[in-house]
């Protein structure tokens, strides 16, 4: 008891702090406190100095650097960058598919055309290029600019839906001419033909961008415009396509001149389809020729 006596009146003497001048031993400057305050001072200088310590490392970058502590802004970030290089690498994966299928067209490597229905085999050469066959790598082409995944095309599904899509748009006539083909899914024959003269200026039914501008073997050179409402239009057998791919075309732009390009072809005409949510349509009912 008397040791903790002794010790609270230690804390309580009061003790003076004076600074003095070496050469004069004039006092400048001087404190007077007890032990006591004196260890309540330093207390709590170090507890606002531990305090302004964590207040900068928590608002500053300098937590990255200490060990074991996380910054969860940081791992949101890093997550968000996988989920975006894993999106880019399935959308690369997609694009490699797609640009696969655009060089087997350019290059000719196609197979498994579909014969019209009640076809000879031993018919004319002109009369079976008439008909402007669909190829495998030409319906994957379809099907990878037509849906929004690059996949899924239906050429068997043409219903009433689609009909009444089709009647909400006011089309452009790409030609003026006879028709000397006309539409028929069941015979594989997606589109129209109509005959007109060589480098008659053909022209957009629809305002779109241009998804495809180059030359095939088989159907010569060809542009594909995509619409609206997973709506697509094709123009084959030109002798020249005047819109590149990418080009933004309005309805009645000139985008391709009439021609006889390609083997499915006996002379200048424009074989014309019109696509609408991976089914064709029969472009006739819709627009005047």
């Amino acid at each position: 008891m008397a040791k903790r006596k002794k010790l609270i009146t230690r804390l309580k003497e009061k003790y003076k702090l004076v600074v003095l001048n070496d050469n004069t031993f004039e006092e400048k400057i001087s404190f007077r406190a007890s032990l006591w305050y004196l260890i309540m001072g330093t207390g709590a200088f170090a507890i606002v100095l531990i305090f302004l310590t964590l207040l900068i490392i928590k608002m500053t970058p300098l937590k990255q650097y200490l060990i074991g502590v996380s910054d969860i802004s940081s791992q949101r970030e890093i997550v968000n960058a996988y989920m975006k290089i894993d999106s880019l690498t399935k959308l690369s994966h997609q694009n490699d598919i797609y640009l696969e299928n655009i060089r087997n067209v350019i290059n000719g490597n196609v197979e498994g055309k579909v014969q019209s229905k009640g076809e000879d085999k031993d018919d004319s050469k002109s009369d079976k290029l008439l008909n402007s066959k669909i190829s495998k790598e030409e319906l994957e082409l379809r099907k990878l600019i037509e849906s929004e995944s690059q996949f899924d095309l239906n050429v068997e599904q043409a219903g009433s839906e689609n009909k009444k899509g089709v009647n909400a748009f006011t089309f452009f006539s790409p030609i003026k001419g006879n028709v000397t083909e006309h539409f028929d899914k069941n015979g594989s024959h997606f589109g129209i033909d109509i005959a007109a003269k060589k480098n008659e200026n053909i022209k957009a039914v629809l305002e779109g961008t241009v998804v495809f501008s180059s030359f095939t073997p088989e159907t010569g050179n060809v542009i594909a415009i995509q619409h609206r409402d997973n709506m697509i239009s094709f123009y084959k057998h030109c002798s020249a396509l005047l819109k590149k791919t990418g080009s933004f075309v309005r309805a009645g732009d000139v985008i391709a001149v009439v021609g006889n390009t390609g083997e499915y072809t006996t002379g200048p005409h424009l074989h014309f389809e019109l696509w609408m949510n991976g089914s064709p349509v029969n472009p006739e009912k819709f627009m005047n020729f």
